[in-house]
């Protein structure tokens, strides 16, 4: 009887054990997928808003989780190595201004595939979508943008006797004269980086780079349009960098009260409201140079890294960001600007006060994009032009010696 009962404890233990081994091999190892984000650091405000997007795509998306990271410090050079070394995000920013050498290196995944109707592509500015084509494929769904456009201080206007924003360059310039010299104001706030001249080199017919990705900067048409930025600070005087003013940007020197006009991005709209509060202000598009219609447009999309292990699960994440409710969640606040034409339409910033010259701006404005090598034209073009500016050389010298410059560290790195 004895021996009977620790039988039937004993096969008691053995049936136990087994049901429970059992039941841990019928259980999935997981009931969700991890996917890696990464982005740069943005202010705050923009960084709690991403993060309410991801938890309403997490909520839409229960067997999705996105682990967000935010990569401070040298962004670039940092998913570039990760790439190399298999270790990239699944997805992640990529601006314009390094798709084109991205986009060329086989290390993304191509999005054609994952599009479908419903999708709605032909929604997105066309000029935005195109900055991410690589041998007509689609490597990237831009996420947001900005052009630039003119902003004025209407009291220094009404001050000086003007009315309406200048329309073209020649009326930016007598505008500039009229409202500088009084103290510590300057008409006019002059950024000379190329990411704000390339639009003045291509209203004469001239071009940045050659289609061999050259630079091609120093032709007498591209010089036509940058010396009216040499004239007017060097013969007018009535414009200022911001290092003349003592500030550390075209926005600060503008809500400063040190220029009266400065040409800047749809960001400094907050800044200003926040920073600034009692400043009056208004925004025109930019002024027009030789008849043409001009501005830069700067954008950032989301890509796939071409060795995710979960590409389905990253283009839902793509696909709701860029999509047209993520992107009304994302754009919704005014701080970005969404690259589909409906969503700008719902959220009225088409016909925004405030707004409405960038948005107008988009299809005829020159992309932040400078080919594969934008080190090399971006250092040399900055260097060179400043010091024209500062008339420590004529312009069509400097611009020779940094294109020269720029195509010799271009041409070893072939």
């Amino acid at each position: 009887m004895v021996m009977r009962k620790k039988l039937w404890r004993f096969w008691g233990v053995a049936i136990a054990i087994a049901v429970t081994i059992i039941s841990c091999h019928s259980l999935p190892k997981s009931n969700y997928v991890t996917v890696k984000l990464s982005g740069w650091g943005g202010s705050p405000v923009e960084q709690k808003l991403l993060k309410q997007v991801l938890q309403n795509f997490e909520a839409k998306h229960p067997k999705i989780k996105v682990k967000y990271e935010v990569i401070s410090d040298q962004y670039m050079d940092v998913i570039k190595t990760r790439l190399v070394g298999e270790a990239a995000p699944d997805v992640f920013y990529l601006d314009a201004l390094e798709a084109p050498f991205l986009t060329s290196q086989n290390v993304l995944e191509p999005l054609d595939n994952y599009i479908t109707p419903e999708f709605d592509l032909a929604d997105f500015e066309p000029n935005l979508l195109n900055s991410f084509k690589y041998q007509n494929s689609i490597y990237g769904l831009p996420k947001d943008y900005s052009t630039l456009a003119l902003f004025y201080n209407k009291k220094a206007f009404a001050g000086a006797g003007l009315n309406t924003p200048p329309q073209n360059w020649d009326e930016l310039r007598t505008y500039s004269k009229q409202l500088t010299g009084k103290l510590n104001r300057y008409g006019f706030g002059e950024m000379p980086e190329l990411a704000r001249q390339a639009y003045r080199i291509k209203a004469f017919g001239g071009q940045v780079i050659n289609s061999n990705d050259y630079a091609a900067f120093a032709s007498q048409q591209a010089l036509q349009g940058l010396q009216l930025v040499i004239d007017q600070y060097r013969q007018d005087r009535s414009s200022a960098q911001k290092s003349d003013v003592g500030t550390n940007s075209g926005s600060e020197m503008f809500g400063q009260g040190k220029v009266a006009m400065v040409i800047e991005g749809n960001w400094t709209i907050p800044y200003l409201q926040e920073t600034f509060p009692k400043l009056e202000f208004a925004t025109a598009q930019v002024p027009s140079i030789n008849d043409k219609k001009g501005t830069m447009v700067f954008t950032v999309a989301y890509v796939m890294n071409k060795q995710s292990k979960h590409k389905a699960a990253a283009w839902e994440l793509i696909s709701y960001l860029t999509g047209k409710e993520g992107m009304q969640k994302w754009t919704g606040t005014g701080f970005a600007l969404p690259t589909r034409k409906s969503v700008a339409q719902k959220l009225g910033y088409d016909k925004d006060v405030l707004r409405s010259p960038f948005v107008s701006g988009v299809n005829y404005a020159t992309p932040w994009q400078v080919g594969k090598h934008p080190a090399a034209i971006i250092n040399n073009f900055d260097n060179q032009f400043i010091s024209a500016l500062l008339g420590q050389q004529p312009l069509k010298q400097a611009m020779l010696q940094a294109q020269n410059e720029a195509n010799q560290q271009i041409q070893a790195m072939q």
